[in-house]
């Protein structure tokens, strides 16, 4: 339940950005949104179970700067469309299926190295995984709705907001892993 918690952390705060974005989403769209982020972050820790030996070699250098790289951008985007005049369909809408994929991939980075790391320790792997996808179900519809509840007293300032959640996330990401201790 720790690991399940501590994993959902970054689609809850990807999730009240979003809330932010989009004040006016609607229950099923949260859903949606909610239901993409839970499916990554759960079957990332089994697919590094699952690949634990071949390809966690090649990730785990890497993964935290995919992670950055996915939000960074995202989140740059997001703070530069905050100051343009002009309102264009952009990147920034986190209710478009490959914009939340992208949201899904780059939040569950950590989830696939869990899953190289702590895959021989799971004996019950579908029980981990169904529990990480549970809550961070939860946690994701939390804090979309914490975001959109707050949204409409800052819509000011939600685009910037969100796009500086993103790249935080993404630089929290990059700094844990560079200084590892």
């Amino acid at each position: 339940m720790i690991l399940a918690m501590g994993l959902s952390l970054d689609s809850f705060a990807v999730s009240v950005m979003s809330g932010l974005s989009v004040p006016r989403i609607q229950f099923l769209q949260a859903t949606r949104l909610a239901l993409v982020l839970a499916f990554f972050q759960a079957t990332m820790p089994l697919l590094g179970w699952a690949l634990q030996s071949g390809i966690r070699t090649l990730i785990e250098p890497i993964d935290h700067w995919i992670s950055f790289v996915l939000l960074g951008g995202i989140g740059l985007h997001m703070i530069y469309e905050s100051f343009s005049k002009q309102e264009t369909q952009s990147l920034k809408n986190p209710l478009k299926f490959r914009v939340a994929f992208l949201l899904g991939l780059a939040t569950s980075m950590d989830a696939l190295v869990v899953g190289f790391s702590v895959g021989n320790l799971l004996s019950k792997i579908m029980i981990a995984v169904l529990m990480i996808g549970s809550v961070t179900y939860f946690a994701s519809m939390t804090g979309i709705l914490i975001g959109k509840k707050t949204g409409p007293h800052i819509s000011r300032y939600a685009e910037l907001t969100g796009g500086l959640i993103l790249l935080s996330i993404g630089s929290k990401i990059l700094l844990e892993h560079l200084f590892r201790v």
